[in-house]
């Protein structure tokens, strides 16, 4: 089943069980979540992007792609840059840390993407979370956005907890208040979350 009837099937599950979440699907439309592929980039951009603003995360990011072979971000062409290069850039000493502890885990083998793609996602998470500034919130979205797996719900996530509240009652306020009614949206939770970021950035 390709990915569009995949989440039109989704879509019409949770439009059944959830009027709250059907109302907010009939405003925002069809869900166009796409899957980004499962790779050493995706994982070294959201480090690069860790707190600080998506103007200056995609700066950084493009400059670090003049340095590399083919403007791809790989685990080889970055770890043949000096660190000297990497700060004239704007990557940070801590982030510098953080990169360099995943290029050397995915040259060694310890973390191996096509491997992660046959993983369950507790064991996705468990691998990449041996990362330095990989937590699991990172690991989540990668499961989400890079694998595309359909059934991801970030309790910690700070947009889906306001918009929940939001929608559904100041009342839910912990962590196993969002578990519980993100119950409801089970096994689409992947496109319930993308219905809510999309609502409360509109």
């Amino acid at each position: 089943m390709s990915q569009a009837k995949t989440h039109a099937a989704a879509v019409r599950a949770l439009k059944k069980r959830d009027p709250v979440l059907a109302e907010v699907i009939t405003q925002i439309g069809p869900c166009q979540l796409k899957r980004r592929g499962g790779t050493f980039e995706l994982i070294a951009r959201s480090i690069l992007s860790q707190q600080i603003s998506v103007a200056a995360a995609r700066t950084i990011r493009r400059r670090l792609e003049d340095l590399l072979p083919g403007r791809r971000i790989t685990p080889a062409g970055y770890a043949a840059l000096t660190e000297e290069q990497l700060a004239a850039i704007g990557v940070s000493r801590q982030k510098r840390g953080y990169l360099g502890d995943l290029c050397q885990k995915v040259l060694s083998g310890e973390v191996n993407f096509r491997r992660l793609a046959r993983l369950k996602d507790e064991h996705v998470i468990e691998e990449l979370t041996q990362v330095k500034g990989i937590g699991v919130w990172t690991a989540q979205m990668f499961l989400l956005a890079g694998l595309g797996r359909p059934d991801v719900f970030a309790p910690d996530d700070l947009g889906l907890q306001n918009a929940i509240k939001r929608l559904y009652g100041d009342h839910l306020t912990t962590r196993d208040d969002f578990l519980e009614q993100a119950s409801v949206w089970h096994p689409h939770r992947s496109v319930a979350c993308w219905y809510l970021w999309q609502w409360l950035d509109s």
